[in-house]
């Protein structure tokens, strides 16, 4: 008898429905108090980084830029970046663009300022920021492309 009960329990449980599946809660990382303080990081690094460069400090505002990299990564990587950390990830690639162009690595330089042209041609919505942005690193690109046919 306890077996018939038995199979006819698992049986039976078997037919059940399925439990409600669990809905996903999506969180925006840009949210989140890392995500401003980083983007904040970043706006202050690449601030000092131009001021070593205006002071002809090249090697402390490459430290700097180095120091901005995985930031800027950590930034840009979430599935909707703001504007704000967009604008700092895009100064940083300028700053480092700049300073390899400057010791003439207009191919690598090149490739930073197209970054930028990506980022900013395709940025919704356009604003009268971003096409400056936008032709800024057009320029840039230019300026490569016409040092490295020389």
């Amino acid at each position: 008898m306890r077996i018939a009960l038995f199979i006819v329990t698992i049986l039976l449980s078997a037919c059940a429905p399925e439990s409600a599946p669990r809905e996903r809660v999506q969180r925006n990382p840009t949210t989140e108090p890392w995500y401003g303080k980083t983007v904040d990081e970043l706006v202050a690094i690449n601030r000092d980084a131009g001021e070593f460069v205006k002071n002809g400090k090249p090697d402390d505002a490459a430290a700097l830029i180095q120091k901005g990299v995985p930031l800027s990564g950590r930034l840009i990587a979430v599935q909707k970046p703001t504007l704000a950390a967009t604008e700092a990830v895009s100064d940083l690639d300028r700053l480092y663009g700049e300073m390899l162009f400057s010791n003439r690595n207009y191919g690598w330089a090149r490739l930073l300022f197209q970054k930028n042209v990506a980022r900013w041609k395709y940025w919704k919505p356009q604003t009268p920021e971003t096409a400056r942005r936008l032709k800024e690193a057009q320029s840039a690109i230019a300026e490569c492309d016409r040092r490295i046919g020389e």
